[in-house]
């Protein structure tokens, strides 16, 4: 039976049913993309340590139990609030392109594609971004927090069916690579359901760095001294010469310098209203902006007087992420690079330009044109419509978030796939590939530039009502990451739900601009509903120029959203987890 069907409003109780049960804590809570990742982080809690030791030790546990798309040496964009000093900030956890990278290259040998392997890799940044987060605000030292990632990379953990499914889909991407082989397909094959899966590469890479660190504090150094061992563990010492070694023999362009000099960004948030809530978001270097800037245009549609995944419902939020994503496409890129309009895209006054642009009868049939914000704004050429669909769809990330006992907050999003580019051999590490989010034309706001950050997918969010409410969420899925979360969010702030109703409700889709990934693919007009949505629904939409594609009830291609609704005046957390990815819970108490 379907949600839909099962979860009309209850008179006894002014809640929606759902599936699992939201977890409620008092103390502490975890959500995460994998149980695994879920219980490392509760157990860090437990032990002392606060949000930010959780989160990292569930990132890292990410990195192993989700390592065809959470990478150890990826990217992990992420936001913090420390609850005493009400900070909030973004530490970017995105590598840049190496100093030798340039366009001409690609359009040259490659037809202006960015093709697997090594060419699309940036410096990888997981691994400063975490300790960075450690440092200036954890407890713990980096062996505490990777203790788990360590041990299930080791010793190994149980093959689980969506690992599984994802794994045979890229088998022949991961076949190329005798490296990525030997880690995915042993005894050359994939590992099935209930098989124990090891990684004894990346456990010793790990080992490693918390070796470095153990050195340190064993000597009388003190944490920080110990976390920075770890960091020339990764960026200085035997990890750093066997990546920029690989690539020197192999025709790659990063080096030890691009490693050594290697930093994270800590920033401000960017930010936009809906009511009471203030949505948080990273830097324009990610998608990140688009989660408030939508949620600005539909600050001023009576959403709720429409009712919930109605026609018009749908309708509006569809087209307001179509006119979001225009403007992603037009005006964001890394702003050590590119003038961004930051403040124009998410003023009140801008989103009512937006808005005013949603016909209520009638559905754009392609990408809405970007805001003209600049008299002078170079003119981006117009996407072409994809004639076919990708053999495999984007694959990309996961999520965690954790509050404490204290009221502090992480959300981070973990990321970058291991079977588009080469595993350096002896660490089990894909250093970052996320340069294919990079486009090989100058003219484009994702151009790749040595020194460039690419325009990142993963966007972890923080939604605030200050000093009453934290609310840390994030998801999967590239281009439907926003997607799902502005949805989940107007199914809290405007229906009330619960968050495990919340993120259980069935979402649509919009595939009505450029993908992220390479080759880029656009389908205009193209709108896919979950099909618990009734059948007239999708014809009333159909009605108003949607081209509207069917799914499954339940599919993963919608995201996987975890989510905490933290109330700072009762100490009350209350978390959920996306079924959609079916190993994705919430641990609290």
């Amino acid at each position: 039976m379907s949600v839909d069907s099962a979860g009309e409003i209850s008179t006894e109780t002014g809640s929606y049913a759902a599936h699992r049960p939201v977890i409620a804590a008092r103390r502490h809570v975890v959500s995460a993309g994998h149980y695994l990742a879920a219980q490392a982080g509760f157990h860090v809690l437990e032990a002392g340590g606060n949000a930010v030791d959780a989160g990292v030790a569930s990132a890292l546990v990410l990195g192993v139990v989700h390592s065809d798309q959470v990478n150890i040496a990826g990217v992990a964009p992420m936001i913090i609030f420390m609850a005493e000093t009400e900070e909030l900030v973004v530490i970017d956890g995105l590598g840049r392109w190496p100093a030798a990278a340039n366009c001409e290259y690609f359009q040259r040998e490659h037809g202006g594609e960015i093709p697997h392997g090594l060419m699309r890799t940036i410096i990888p940044a997981a691994p400063q971004a975490h300790l960075t987060a450690l440092e200036r605000y954890g407890r713990m030292s980096f062996g505490e927090v990777a203790s788990f990632a360590t041990r299930f990379a080791r010793e190994g953990f149980v093959m689980y069916p969506f690992l599984n499914t994802q794994l045979k889909m890229v088998e022949a991407r991961n076949r190329r690579w005798p490296s990525n082989a030997a880690i995915y397909l042993p005894n050359d094959r994939t590992p099935e359901v209930g098989e124990v899966f090891v990684q004894s590469d990346l456990g010793a890479s790990l080992q490693y760095m918390m070796d470095e660190e153990a050195a340190v504090l064993g000597r009388g150094g003190d944490r920080k001294a110990g976390l920075r061992a770890a960091r020339d563990a990764f960026y200085r010492g035997d990890i750093m010469r066997k990546i920029t070694r690989f690539h020197a023999e192999n025709g790659g362009w990063l080096t030890e310098r691009d490693m050594a000099e290697y930093d994270v960004r800590i920033e401000r948030t960017q930010m936009a209203r809906y009511g009471d809530l203030e949505i948080h978001s990273c830097g324009f270097w990610c998608q990140g902006p688009a989660l408030p800037q939508a949620m600005g245009i539909l600050r001023g549609v009576d959403l709720g007087a429409m009712g919930h995944n109605t026609v018009p419902y749908i309708h509006h939020v569809a087209e307001a992420l179509k006119l979001t994503f225009a403007d992603r496409e037009r005006h964001y890129g890394d702003p050590d690079f590119l003038d961004v309009p930051a403040e124009t895209l998410l003023s009140e006054a801008y989103a009512a330009q937006r808005r005013a642009l949603i016909d209520p009868n009638r559905a754009w049939p392609e990408m809405p044109p970007a805001g003209i914000i600049r008299p002078n704004q170079h003119p981006l050429a117009a996407p072409l419509p994809s004639l076919t669909e990708p053999a495999i769809p984007p694959l990309d990330t996961s999520y965690a978030c954790a509050v404490d006992r204290w009221g502090n907050a992480i959300s981070v999003t973990p990321s970058d796939v291991s079977s588009d580019t080469i595993i350096i051999p002896g660490t089990g590490l894909a250093p970052s590939s996320r340069g294919s989010q990079s486009r090989a034309d100058p003219n484009h706001p994702a151009a790749l530039a040595p020194g460039k950050r690419p325009r990142l997918t993963p966007n972890p969010a923080m939604a605030m009502q200050r000093g009453k409410r934290v609310m840390p969420l994030g998801t999967p899925g590239g281009d439907s990451q926003v997607q799902a979360m502005v949805q989940v969010l107007l199914n809290i702030a405007v229906f009330g739900m619960d968050p495990q109703t919340a993120i259980e409700k069935p979402r649509f889709i919009s595939y009505s601009h450029p993908d992220s990934f390479a080759p880029h693919a656009y389908y205009p007009g193209r709108l896919c509903l979950e099909g618990r949505i009734p059948q007239e629904i999708g014809e009333g939409l159909s009605q108003l120029g949607h081209d509207i594609r069917r799914w499954p009830d339940w599919l993963w291609r919608a995201g996987g959203v975890c989510l905490i609704d933290s109330d700072r005046s009762t100490g009350i957390h209350r978390a959920g987890a996306d079924p959609r990815r079916a190993a994705a819970y919430a641990v609290g108490w």
